[in-house]
């Protein structure tokens, strides 16, 4: 049995003002690719296919596209419901996409409701899957009046392994019963897979990954997860082996959903199994469909290092730029300057970001006076003390200049 392990599609998404739709269409098609090259039995997205409750149109054709063509092609398909995605949505469909070869969990429930058999491509029965999406607290724990936030995070953690020890208590019987039923035709122990979206104690995290326990439980334990074959994470972005155990894997997202995720060799997962166990995990690494690119320095080697990051681009595709400030970062004009070093440049600068922490110290050691400041310079150097959002700041500083003109008797 062969299934491709995938996550935290966050179909819909836009990027600080940017649509994904190129992107989210190109990965569909890379990824039918993928399945159809490596001969794929099953897909399991585990949580986050969706980056909100509402995605757009383009999104939601493209969850149906990948339905349909998966199914043409005799492959299995479980979607598990994540923190982002609404569970009411992604369940309206439900027993349509049952029709397509597409098995929907949304919400924990009961235990042997849960537990789902994937097919292999000859239909034969391939593995065992206890299908455990996004727990929400008040899905699997009751409040207790004056409890403290220990006792609360205690008795959520307790709470989810309880529902992961039901849920495989059930897988178990019924890979006994299947065994029974099968008989000498069958000849092995269908393997068990267990799924969650969740955190996990020592899982490296991104800026992008939202946190979904917050004042309850904030890392759920590896060792609280049943002794299945193999467990398929999602909801943290980066691709990672749990606790150096390399049959717990967190598949990562397939796009970069921030800057601090682009350097990240994103990937998928396709996991052998047979009646032994989990036999081996193999990563194949995501192609880069937009460029995301950081950028850091001050404004005089900033010219070179965003002409560099253009090389990345094209004109029908320009490379995303972040870019951070130092020792320029007071100047109040300093986007304008930023977009002039990018003019004409298969590039668009969607954030800049200021270095803050030492104009202080700078000053200092130039020994600057006031005279040789403007009124705009003071104030740019004083507002970067602040822990202001770059809009904040920016509607502060053309505030300030319009103060100044008027008392100087000029246009503002």
């Amino acid at each position: 049995m062969r299934i491709l392990h995938t996550s935290d599609w966050h179909l819909g998404q836009h990027f600080m003002g940017k649509s994904r739709q190129a992107e989210h269409q190109a990965l569909i098609y890379w990824l039918l690719a993928q399945v159809d090259e490596h001969a794929v039995d099953a897909v399991l997205v585990a949580g986050d296919i969706f980056d909100t409750g509402t995605p757009p149109s383009y999104a939601r054709e493209l969850y149906s596209q990948l339905v349909v063509r998966l199914h043409a092609a005799g492959v299995a398909l479980l979607l598990l419901g994540g923190n982002h995605d609404s569970a009411a949505m992604l369940g309206e469909n439900r027993e349509l996409l049952a029709c397509l070869s597409a098995t929907v969990v949304a919400t924990t429930g009961d235990p042997a409701a849960q537990v789902r058999v994937l097919p292999r491509r000859d239909g034969v029965a391939g593995c065992i899957v206890c299908a455990i999406p996004f727990i929400r607290p008040r899905d699997v724990l009751q409040s207790q009046a004056g409890q403290s936030a220990e006792d609360k995070q205690s008795a959520l953690q307790t709470a989810i392994q309880e529902h992961y020890v039901a849920v495989f208590a059930a897988a178990v019987e019924r890979q006994q019963a299947l065994a029974a039923e099968l008989g000498a035709n069958f000849g092995r122990p269908l393997p068990i897979i267990a799924t969650g979206h969740l955190t996990t104690v020592g899982a490296s995290t991104s800026e992008s990954v939202r946190e979904i326990y917050v004042g309850a439980l904030e890392a759920f334990p590896t060792s609280a997860f049943p002794p299945a074959d193999y467990i398929a994470l999602g909801h943290i972005h980066r691709p990672q082996i749990v606790g150096g155990l390399e049959h717990i894997r967190y598949c990562g997202a397939p796009l970069p959903l921030g800057f601090d995720e682009a350097r990240q060799q994103k990937e998928v997962l396709l996991v052998d199994l047979d009646g032994s166990g989990l036999t081996a995990v193999t990563p194949l690494p995501v192609p880069c469909f937009q460029a995301l690119v950081t950028v850091s320095g001050n404004l005089a080697g900033l010219a070179a290092a965003i002409g560099t990051a253009a090389a990345q681009g094209s004109r029908e595709r320009p490379a995303w730029l972040e870019v951070t400030v130092a020792e320029d970062d007071y100047l109040a004009d300093l986007p304008a300057r930023i977009e002039a070093l990018a003019e004409g440049l298969p590039v668009e600068v969607l954030r800049i970001r200021r270095q803050r922490g030492n104009t202080a110290a700078r000053l200092a050691a130039a020994s600057e006076t006031l005279d040789q400041l403007s009124p705009h310079d003071v104030f740019a150097r004083r507002l970067q003390q602040e822990e202001l959002t770059e809009e904040l700041q920016l509607a502060l500083s053309e505030r300030y200049r319009r103060i100044v003109a008027g008392l100087q008797g000029e246009e503002p």
